[in-house]
């Protein structure tokens, strides 16, 4: 085993979007380490309340988990959007929400995770942060094949090679339903954590921030907003408690 894996791990990089999974890595992450960094990535996406949120989430965040607080260092931002424009989606372009002739959902934006690990994986290299923290997961998602367990390995390994040392990715909802996720983030700062998720986090594809919900604001019709109500209703559900 490697010195850097011997010995604790104190310092976390978060790919941090400012949607609810996003949201709850970084709480996880402030959990666990010293010394906690987030990173977003701008990669021409249509709708510019995601990086909105993002701010949002971040400001909040301090309030919510306050002993904490001091844990939570710098923000940073990638321009993607060159990549953006070659990797193009129902994300990022005017087009229908639909399932393609692989069976993917046309919000599938072809090898982002596996972009965003390697700026990341580059950007934590050189802030001497040991951990990178995404919320990748293959329990309750929409079929992306970047969000799979298998992939995350193997990019663990070829991001180790590349740079010559061990880079460790950690998925803390990879084997969580929805309604874990919203459970996750109870445990970690109860209800102030759960009400900045529902008030300020971002998930709708669509953008929507008129409507608001019981589980936060969103179109309500879209896979992202569907698979959020879903896990907000099971969550509830599980405490015995009527929306």
């Amino acid at each position: 085993m490697s010195a850097i894996l011997e010995k604790p791990l104190t310092s976390a990089l978060v790919l941090f979007s400012g949607g609810q999974d996003s949201a709850t890595c970084l709480a996880w992450a402030l959990e666990r380490f010293d010394r906690v960094e987030t990173v977003g990535f701008d990669y021409g996406q249509r709708h510019l309340v995601e990086m909105e949120a993002r701010q949002a989430v971040r400001a909040g965040m301090g309030a919510a988990l306050p002993q904490y607080a001091d844990r939570l260092g710098d923000d940073h931002v990638v321009d993607l959007t060159g990549y953006g424009r070659i990797a193009e989606s129902a994300l990022t372009a005017d087009r229908k929400i639909e399932m393609d002739a692989r069976g993917l959902p046309t919000t599938f934006v072809p090898g982002r995770n596996l972009i965003f690990l390697v700026a990341a994986a580059a950007l934590a290299d050189r802030r001497g942060l040991e951990v990178l923290v995404g919320g990748m997961c293959e329990t309750d998602y929409s079929g992306y094949p970047d969000c799979r367990h298998e992939t995350m390995e193997a990019m663990a390994r070829a991001l180790s090679l590349g740079l010559d040392k061990p880079v460790v990715i950690d998925t803390p909802l990879m084997w969580l339903t929805k309604g874990q996720t919203w459970a996750l983030a109870a445990r970690i700062g109860g209800e102030a954590l759960v009400e900045l998720i529902i008030e300020d986090s971002h998930t709708c594809y669509q953008g929507d921030r008129t409507h608001r919900h019981a589980w936060g604001y969103g179109c309500g019709e879209c896979p992202a907003c569907e698979l959020r109500a879903a896990g907000y209703e099971d969550w509830v559900a599980s405490q015995g408690v009527e929306t």
